[in-house]
Formats: C-alpha cells, structure tokens, sequence
C-alpha cells in the first residue's frame, strides 16, 4: 500500500441497457448511501454516462430455459446439491424466492467446468451471515447471471464469488451485495460486465490468484459502490486492503464504463507487478480516498475517465494531522512505463481525463528505500518484472548494472496531457494541501547497505525518468511540489528551468469549472 508505505448459456443483455446520462439522476445505493450516491452535476464538462445497475438491475428469464435444471428456493441446499449430481456444462435456473445453502459454514456451491447459472426475477442467494462462500472450486468457463447474491461471511482477503479465483468466469446483471471480505474474486479471462457491487466488508472484488498472474481481465459497466463497510484500514492501520476493487498481478485488465463511487477508501487499487492495463471511460466519484492508485506496477492508459469529489476523508485526515506529503486523487508509487515488459503501451499515459473538485491532483511518488529485497519494501518476498528471483538484488551485486536499475520500481515515463483540472476550494471546503500536482521521492536512508541512499532518487524522478505534464487546463488555485515535500512552486516556476513542465498548458486562477 503506497502512501502509507511511503517512508516504511443466455446472451447478456447490452450494455447500453444500463447505461444513463448522469444529470439528474438518483442514487443507486439503496438505502444506505442515497443521500451522497448521485453523480454531481456542478459542471457539464465533467458530465458522462454511468453505469445505474444497482437502481435498474437487468431481469434474468422469467421461465426456466430448454434443458436448464430448475432449483427450488424452498429446499435448502438445493442449488449445491442439484450442482453435485449434475454432469459439467450444465444450465441451472434459480426460481424467484431466497435460496439458502445448508447451515455450515463451508457449506458451499462447487460448479463444474462450463457450468451456467441464471437468476429468475427476485432470486436471491442468501448466506444468512453463516455460509462463509457462495460459489467456490476450480472449475473453469463458470458463468452467473441475473443472480442476488448476498450474506455471506467470506474472512479477510477472500471473496464470496469465484473464491478459489477460478479461471474463465464471466460474472453479469449479477448483484453481489452485504457481504464480509470481497464480493467477488478473479481469475484469468474473467469477464465482470453490468453487475452491482454494492456495500461488502472490504471489497467489491479481489482481483488476486494465489498460484500464477491473472490475464486478460475484463471489468465492464460495473457499478462498484459503498465497499470496505468494514473499514478495515481502521482495524488494521496500513494494510492497504480497502477499496471498490483491488488488483494484484494483473498481466492485462480493460476497465472500462464503471461507475466507481462513495467507497470508503480508494475507488480502484493496483498494487504488485500489474501491467498493461487500459482504465477507461469510468465515473469515479466520492470516494474517501483516492480515486486510483497504481502502485508498483507497469504500462498503462488512463483516459477519457471522469474523477470528481474524491480523497476528500483521507487527504483532508492526512492534511490535518500536519502531514506534509501531496496525497492525491491519482496517485502513481512506483510504477512506470517500461519497455521491456510486454503491453500495449510501453509507459503510463493519463490523457482527456476530467478531474473535478478532488483532494489534489496527480501525485507521482518513488520511495527511495522501496526496492526489491529492502526491509523497507511492504510487498515483501515480491522482486520486480525484470528481475525474477529476489535473492539477486543483494550487495555488492545491485550496486551495479544491471540491478542498480532494475532491482527498483521506477516512477518513469509517464505522460500527462490533454487533462482537465478544475478546483474550487470552496466546494472541497479546504484552505490548504488540497491543491497540489507533484512529482517527487524522499531522501534515501535504509537499509545501511542499499546503494539508493541520498538525493539520487528524487533528482532522477524529477529530472531523469521521462515524467512530464503537458498540454493540460488548469482551474483553480494550483500548485506544484517537486524533488521533495517541501519544494512548492507557482505554475510560472513549474514550467521553467529545472523542471520544464506543463509546455503548452494554461492556468486560470479563477475557481470554477
């Protein structure tokens, strides 16, 4: 988790179905978030389509389809049971009504492989706060759609649908909602398209395989809202598990279309060797943290994404406990472009994005004493994409090339322009630290034997490693921080000698959109 760590069988319904224009519509939060759930419109420059599926979920069939096998509410355990004694490949209609599972804790469904599982209208499967897991196994090609799903009581880190991060699922118009843990876990190939994922203990979904890298993922027209209920960064200060969906070795992920909002803690959460993603065409809005945070990780397109109202709890906490640091609404830690790594781009570009009224700005952050096999390094045990065993990045060994390189996460070739960046300190309510774009690292001093130590890591994310804003809109009273926290500049000392930065923008001091 990067900013504490700094210093330490059926067609699916269209899309487009769910689809509605943000100006004046409701929250789709239910009861529990109606009063902060609807998208703001205070400027029609940030206005976009959002995924509404928790107020308009798409119907599943309302008559059993040819071949399916019916499974009855009214018989507990029916769903696991029928699963058990069918043949693989087989299609599963659950009637309208509450379907439970027996009343054991790991009293579970096991699908086989090609197995397909669809919701009538009103069918829910309820956990009753004692069933631990919904749908687990390894089997793969698993689909479920137009099903309730809620409940449960999966523990810390593990989820309630896909729990063994099975491969080949496709998850749709499903709701997965009031839940303990995540709602929803990945494995490779999956397809998340046009669910709810509404109010679970720590997170919407859990993007993490315990054996091998998930690849194309896919994370469509979601609306991901109220997750981590648990508020689990409270329970265990820096665990960095909190969030509308967390990835962890994701080697490809489209996310596009959400509507990620009124999380608490960060909307989307990238932390450990992910790569090549494309985050895309989203609404992400009101969380309590930060917007997105890619973290650790390599080569990525973020663009066309509407992020308004965020990291107001967290970065206004931060700021007024004294803490100096620009916490911000985007914020990269250790992550970069990086050529060598296959991806359909070779460096992190954050372009035609619309940023409103958030805590901050764009933060681009390296650790100087974060490294592969450094005390100081929270992922422990993991090395970076260039470097595959974690023992080589020793001394005298990454005093030199090439491990002085690629023993670290670098802050390198990210691109900024074409944004849009809109700040009225009168709506964020905020006097000081919430105007601020950075780029810059700490003073390296641990361990006693790293070769980072000193300034050479905040002079190289500065002035080095390819970082630039250009061509972008400023509103609003911004500032700019580089090398180091306590370096703030005006836009004037921004875009001149040494920093050179923002060619081609404009700054229009007047607050509004």
């Amino acid at each position: 988790m990067g900013i504490k760590r700094r210093y330490s069988a059926l067609a699916a319904a269209p899309l487009a179905l769910a689809l509605l224009a943000t100006t004046g519509c409701e929250s789709t939060s239910g009861t529990k978030a109606e009063s902060k759930g609807a998208p703001s419109t205070s400027a029609t420059s940030a206005a976009r389509s959002v995924a509404r599926v928790c107020a308009s979920p798409a119907a599943g069939p309302a008559k059993a389809p040819t071949g399916a096998v019916t499974v009855d509410p009214a018989v507990v355990g029916d769903l696991a049971a029928k699963t058990k004694s069918s043949p693989p490949n087989t299609t599963f209609w659950l009637r309208p009504g509450k379907h439970r599972l027996e009343r054991d804790r790991y009293a579970q469904v096991i699908p086989k492989k090609g197995d397909s599982y669809l919701g009538a209208p009103g069918a829910v499967l309820d956990g009753r706060k004692v069933n631990q897991y919904a749908f687990a196994g390894t089997a793969g090609d698993v689909t479920i759609r137009y099903l309730t799903v809620q409940g449960f009581v999966a523990p810390q880190d593990e989820g309630v649908v896909n729990h063994d991060s099975a491969d080949g699922w496709v998850i749709e118009h499903a709701t997965i909602q009031d839940n303990s843990g995540a709602g929803l876990m990945a494995g490779a190939r999956q397809q998340v398209r046009a669910n709810c994922l509404r109010d679970n203990g720590q997170y919407g979904m859990n993007a993490y395989k315990g054996k091998g890298r998930i690849t194309g993922l896919v994370v469509e027209g979601n609306e991901i809202v109220g997750n981590n209920t648990g508020d689990w960064e409270r329970r265990r200060k820096g665990c960095g598990c909190t969030g509308g969906i967390k990835f962890w070795a994701v080697n490809g992920a489209d996310i596009s279309g959400n509507w990620v909002h009124d999380n608490r803690g960060p909307g989307l959460w990238a932390d450990t060797d992910n790569n090549d993603f494309r985050i895309e065409n989203n609404v992400i809005e009101a969380n309590d943290g930060a917007a997105l945070i890619y973290e650790t990780s390599y080569n990525a397109v973020i663009r066309d994404n509407t992020i308004r109202r965020n990291n107001w709890v967290e970065g206004r906490r931060e700021a007024d406990s004294g803490d100096n640091f620009p916490y911000a609404t985007v914020y990269l830690s250790e992550s970069g472009g990086e050529p060598r790594i296959r991806a359909r781009t070779d460096k992190i570009e954050i372009y035609r994005n619309v940023l409103e009224n958030n805590w901050s700005g764009i933060t681009l952050w390296e650790n100087a004493d974060r490294f592969c096999n450094s005390p100081a390094n929270t992922s422990s045990g993991d090395c970076t994409l260039l470097v595959p065993d974690t023992d080589q990045c020793v001394r005298p060994a990454i005093a030199k090339a090439p491990l002085y390189s690629d023993c670290r996460w670098k802050t390198q070739r990210v691109d900024i322009h074409g944004n849009r960046f809109v700040l009225d300190k009168a709506v964020v309510k905020c006097t000081e630290k919430c105007d601020r774009m950075a780029v810059l690292a700490n003073y390296g001093t641990y361990p006693d034997w790293s070769p980072y130590q000193g300034e050479g890591v905040a002079d190289a994310i500065t002035e080095k490693q390819h970082n630039r804003w250009h061509d972008n809109v400023y509103v609003g009273p911004w500032k700019f921080v580089a090398h180091d926290p306590d370096r703030i500049l005006d836009f004037g000392q921004w875009q001149g000698t040494p920093y050179l930065q923002d060619k081609g923008s404009t700054l229009d001091l007047q607050a509004g959109g």
